[in-house]
């Protein structure tokens, strides 16, 4: 049986929320199924290329991944990518609204979509928001 495509929306920027979904894209896109993710909103500014701040924890279990060096939620979603063939994209309105250009983006992030697009082309996937 093939695997179903998976569709994830970020908008947190809670170290929890970014975690699972890079956990998420990360397992799926390695596990054969077609992973394609969408950052926005509050999620975006930390895929600046170069940022290293951390996201703030929810609870104590964000404060606990850190303490334990686990593996960080931007070294998952490479991950998913150079070893999955996960897409990775930023949202078009959201970095319009932050001022970035596509050049001041992680280099492993694909093209900027709009919800629209991200929508149509997950139509027929499992789709989670974080």
């Amino acid at each position: 049986m093939a695997a179903k495509p998976i569709g994830i929306i970020v908008v947190s920027g809670t170290r929890e929320r970014l975690q699972m979904a890079a956990m998420t894209a990360a397992v799926g896109a390695v596990s054969g199924s077609a992973v394609t993710v969408f950052l926005s909103m509050n999620s975006l500014g930390y895929f600046r290329r170069g940022n290293s701040d951390e996201a703030p924890p929810e609870g104590p279990f964000g404060e606990l991944l850190s303490r334990k060096k686990a593996p960080g939620f931007r070294a998952l979603f490479e991950q998913a990518v150079e070893l999955g063939g996960a897409r990775i994209h930023p949202c078009s309105m959201a970095m319009d609204v932050l001022g970035l250009e596509r050049d001041a983006l992680e280099p492993y992030l694909g093209e900027p979509l709009g919800l629209t697009r991200f929508l149509d082309d997950t139509g027929d996937a499992q789709v989670w928001t974080f």
